[in-house]
């Protein structure tokens, strides 16, 4: 019987839950990834409504991480990395409020560490960091079509054109 981890979890959203799933799918230490929505006020977000950009949420990831391999700290050192924090509600050509830059806190510990990982970023990046940083109130998981989409549809445009540069770039820097 294999033994059960303690995980402790990370929400964001740093554009389309695709690429930011693909990424962290490469990271030591990363158990688990659900894509899904949150940091809206809809009570019950479907793909298609979060599309309309009316819903207040946003497409996020909920990482399950293993503590003792990699901490939240470093889970957001690689969000900075994963994405551009400093474009309003956009990542390339998507774009809405969906889209936005965002970390969701589960607690005054996850919420101190992201502010001072937002604020060590910021020297980083040539314009303003625009990350939201904002308590967790509900996670809502996507539709099973969303969950590992990069692994299951390689040869899918988006995937090939937007998604595979992205994990190209970031495999050049990895050091987690």
């Amino acid at each position: 019987m294999s033994e059960q981890k303690d995980l402790e979890y990370a929400v964001l959203g740093g554009g389309c839950f695709w690429c930011v799933e693909a990424i962290y799918q490469l990271v030591d230490g990363v158990e688990s990834i659900v894509s899904g929505y949150a940091g809206g006020h809809d009570p019950a977000p479907n793909y298609k409504s979060i599309c309309t950009g009316l819903t207040g949420h946003a497409e996020v990831i909920r990482v399950g991480f293993d503590p003792s391999k990699i901490s939240y700290k470093n889970i957001l050192e690689i969000f900075w990395e994963a994405h551009d924090p400093t474009t309003r509600n956009r990542q390339g050509n998507d774009e809405g409020p969906q889209y936005r830059s965002i970390i969701l806190y589960e607690n005054q510990t996850q919420k101190e560490i992201a502010e001072a990982s937002r604020t060590e970023a910021g020297p980083k990046f040539a314009s303003p960091i625009v990350t939201e940083i904002v308590a967790l109130e509900k996670f809502f998981p996507a539709e099973n079509y969303h969950q590992n989409y990069f692994r299951l549809n390689p040869g899918q445009p988006y995937c090939h054109y937007v998604i595979r540069p992205k994990i190209e770039k970031f495999l050049k820097k990895k050091t987690y």
